[in-house]
């Protein structure tokens, strides 16, 4: 069983219902799936370049990254409908717990001069979305092997019926939210 979920079953569950008075267990807020998403506009110029990313994002998330294509066409970006411009992986159940863990524990604290993630980053359903620069923080991957520094796109998308409940969900789950009026 992962750490994380260990910790939201015994720890969390009983504080958000303490804190938001659910009546059944059912309501209290989880997090369902977490996608981690890298769009590489430069794709259009360099096809090679969807290769390393989708090997790199295979291997921070632990699964099989997808090609993701343009949904239309877009001639000031010399962009053709269906062409390939980025990876995606969408986490769920145990690999997502094991990824949030290690992004908690292991990433979030490798990040220069980090201060906290933004408490405003939510998308007043619940879901909360993150934006790295660099992907190298990841461990598992090797600075030396690397073309060009990709940035990266982590959605978490949670139960919750507002921002309130989901904040408070992922600050106990561990995220390290900022302060208020504290600049990044």
């Amino acid at each position: 069983m992962p750490r994380l979920k260990d910790h939201y079953e015994k720890n969390v569950v009983p504080k958000l219902i303490a804190h938001f008075n659910y009546k059944n267990p059912n309501q209290v807020p989880k997090v369902v799936k977490v996608t981690l998403n890298m769009g590489l506009g430069e794709a259009i110029q360099n096809a090679k370049i969807l290769d390393s990313a989708s090997t790199e994002l295979s291997a921070i998330a632990g699964q099989k990254a997808v090609i993701t294509k343009a949904r239309r066409s877009i001639a000031a970006f010399k962009l053709r409908e269906n062409m390939a411009i980025g990876v995606m992986v969408t986490l769920r159940r145990n690999k997502m717990h094991f990824f949030l863990d290690k992004l908690i524990n292991v990433v979030l604290p490798r990040v220069r001069d980090f201060r906290g993630i933004s408490p405003k980053a939510f998308d007043g359903r619940g879901n909360y979305t993150l934006g790295l620069k660099e992907h190298l923080i990841f461990p598992e991957i090797d600075y030396d092997k690397i073309d060009k520094i990709k940035g990266l796109n982590i959605s978490i998308v949670t139960t919750a019926k507002t921002d309130d409940e989901a904040r408070f969900l992922l600050a106990e789950l561990g995220l390290p939210f900022r302060k208020p009026g504290q600049q990044h």
